[in-house]
């Protein structure tokens, strides 16, 4: 009776956190929980963004490693705690992060305005990639499309080509108009490489028309010139998609139009005697 009563205190001696061997059991405890909850919190990010194809991963990744650096430093402070020996540099832990959070929020005031801004944005989502707004800028009323949502900055392409940047905290604090025609309508980018010496205008012109034929004039939004260099010309043309399932399957559909479109204008444009001109390409 009385033996079997002593292993159950001699393991409970060596497991100590005092004990050198209870506190390497607790160590490695903590560390596989450690482990576990960052490995969870990675799969949970991936489902996020697997469901939703409209998350800003730069954001969710950088949300997630900043979790997982969370989970290390809560668990070390705790093993620091546990452990006697380790307690006074728990407590240096505790206060040396205190004051490291203060004296960086000091320092980056603006810059953790706009992580703050930005995670608000993609938790509330006022805008989506794809949304036309209209914007005030300091050249004045801008309209544009929202073409990327970083950690810290919006950038939003405005007709004629030009980027606008917009610091998260301004773009959150600001009255903005959305003028994407309709919920649920998606924004499809098809870009045109031609020849240099093409007819650019006529290009232009004869993309919306192909592109019209296929959604409809008014969810044609824009086409124009992006890029010249020595040999080939960029055309950027951007049409709403009727919806989420049937965006893909439009823009296939506008892509053909697009190749037949300027096939037949090729044709009819190349003399008897002369080779064809080039083919543009579509992406």
């Amino acid at each position: 009776m009385h033996g079997f009563q002593i292993v159950p205190k001699d393991l409970l001696s060596i497991v100590k956190p005092a004990e050198p061997v209870g506190a390497l059991f607790y160590f490695v405890l903590f560390v596989v929980i450690a482990l576990l909850l960052s490995k969870g919190l990675r799969k949970a990010v991936h489902a996020a963004c697997s469901r939703d194809t409209h998350v800003d991963r730069t954001t969710v990744n950088f949300l997630q490693q900043i979790g997982s650096a969370l989970i290390w430093v809560i668990m070390l402070i705790l093993y620091a705690h546990l452990i006697p020996q380790l307690r006074a540099l728990g407590t240096a832990l505790l206060a040396g992060a205190g004051v490291a959070s203060v004296v960086i929020g000091l320092a980056a005031q603006s810059t953790l305005g706009n992580l703050v801004a930005g995670i608000s944005m993609t938790i509330y989502r006022p805008f989506r990639l794809g949304d036309t707004l209209q914007i005030a800028a300091p050249t004045g009323t801008e309209i544009g499309t929202v073409e990327n949502i970083s950690l810290g900055y919006t950038t939003i392409r405005v007709q004629d080509g030009r980027s606008v940047v917009l610091p998260n905290s301004v773009a959150a604090s600001q009255t903005v108009i959305n003028l994407s025609p309709g919920v649920g309508r998606w924004q499809q980018v098809v870009t045109i490489r031609l020849s240099r010496d093409a007819d650019l205008e006529a290009a232009t012109k004869l993309a919306r028309e192909a592109t019209a034929q296929v959604v409809g004039e008014a969810a044609v939004t824009s086409c124009f010139l992006t890029r010249v260099d020595a040999t080939e010309a960029q055309l950027e043309l951007r049409f709403q998609a009727s919806g989420a399932t049937t965006r893909e399957t439009q823009r296939a559909a506008v892509i053909q139009a697009l190749d037949r479109a300027f096939t037949a204008a090729a044709k009819g444009a190349a003399a008897p005697a002369s080779p064809a001109p080039q083919r543009p390409t579509f992406a």
